[in-house]
């Protein structure tokens, strides 16, 4: 009951904050909290499930975001049907690119993500003809006639609705045997092999998937900026922003990274207002990893369901009794033992 209402206010707030936002700077903010929310959602499908993390996985964002903008600007393809096609090729891509990467773990698979999205922010500078190099790449937008506040307002329902088809797409994997198995990898992924779990193959699709949501991200990143510069879009602070949203919310439940999406988010946002383009808000960003690894290494919201258990009604598993339910479950005992008892030898036949 609680659950459900504290839930329906949640999306009330979020369906309105458009209307609630006092300036256009603050509905712009809730754009960019969207669209980290997007990311840190579609990193959980592999981070999550898997146990894996990825600090790499802007690369994604960045090819579904280039992938995007050529589709509209070099071949003029309508903006929302190069968007989808974006995703599908960055999940062409990442084939071979996951069938490597998945061979190691830990911090080898740290390591060859980085590299990963390090090749691509080299390949994207140095390939001016194609991606603009360092003087960026413009994308047409996909509702030229708006105004900028009705842009933003249009893309953040845009980015929630993508959103949306995450969390129900997240949620239907969590219940279903594969993300069962997945769960089995997270782990013990030597022991789940060894139950007849194929592994390899369950982490491929989960980083197929995870690639292609976070690519959708990307690309809707561009037909709402507008502007793509390799730097941030091929950048591995991007990949440990989704990494801390998704920790601080809690990978394992289904809105724990958009809960951390919202706290770091906004915090960036607030940063880089109050305090320019000092480097502060990257300082914040690093407390706030350390705080999250030392004292909540499950996220806010398994650590707050804790605190409600040890402060809240404490069950027991002995029941209180009267009296007289005590006497008739003695009565009822006893003649259950006297039916069962064997009959004497009188008694019998």
């Amino acid at each position: 009951m609680v659950r459900g209402a504290a839930f329906l206010v949640a999306a009330a707030l979020i369906l309105l904050f458009p209307a609630l936002a006092p300036n256009p700077f603050i509905l712009f903010s809730g754009v960019i909290v969207a669209s980290y929310a997007c990311t840190a959602t579609a990193w959980n499908f592999m981070g999550g499930f898997t146990g894996y993390i990825s600090l790499g996985h802007a690369a994604f964002f960045g090819l579904g975001a280039y992938a995007t903008g050529l589709l509209t600007g070099d071949l003029d393809w309508p903006p929302f049907v190069a968007w989808f096609a974006a995703g599908l090729i960055v999940v062409v891509l990442c084939v071979p690119v996951g069938i490597a990467a998945l061979r190691v773990r830990g911090a080898s698979f740290v390591i060859v993500s980085i590299a990963f999205v390090l090749i691509l922010l080299l390949v994207a500078q140095a390939w001016a003809d194609l991606t603009g190099g360092s003087n960026g790449l413009v994308v047409p937008r996909p509702f030229p006639d708006l105004s900028r506040p009705e842009h933003h307002r249009a893309f953040y329902f845009l980015f929630v609705a993508l959103l949306a088809v995450m969390l129900l797409v997240w949620w239907a994997i969590d219940r279903s045997r594969f993300g069962a198995g997945l769960k089995a990898i997270r782990e013990d992924e030597d022991k789940a092999q060894a139950l007849g779990v194929p592994t390899r193959d369950y982490k491929l699709v989960a980083y197929l998937v995870s690639a292609f949501f976070t690519a959708l991200a990307g690309g809707m990143y561009a037909l709402w900026f507008g502007d793509l510069d390799p730097i941030f879009q091929f950048s591995i602070l991007l990949g440990a922003y989704m990494v801390l949203m998704a920790l601080l919310g809690g990978v394992r439940h289904l809105f724990g990274p958009l809960l951390g999406a919202v706290i770091v988010g906004s915090a960036l946002e607030f940063f880089k207002l109050e305090f320019g383009d000092t480097q502060l808000h990257l300082v914040a960003a690093a407390v706030l990893l350390g705080i999250v690894v030392l004292f909540m290494p499950d996220g806010i919201i398994p650590a707050a369901r804790d605190l409600a258990r040890r402060f809240g009604p404490q069950g027991t598993s002995i029941r209180e009794m009267t009296a007289a339910e005590l006497l008739e479950r003695n009565r009822a005992a006893a003649a259950r033992t006297e039916a069962d008892a064997p009959q004497s030898k009188e008694d019998r036949p």
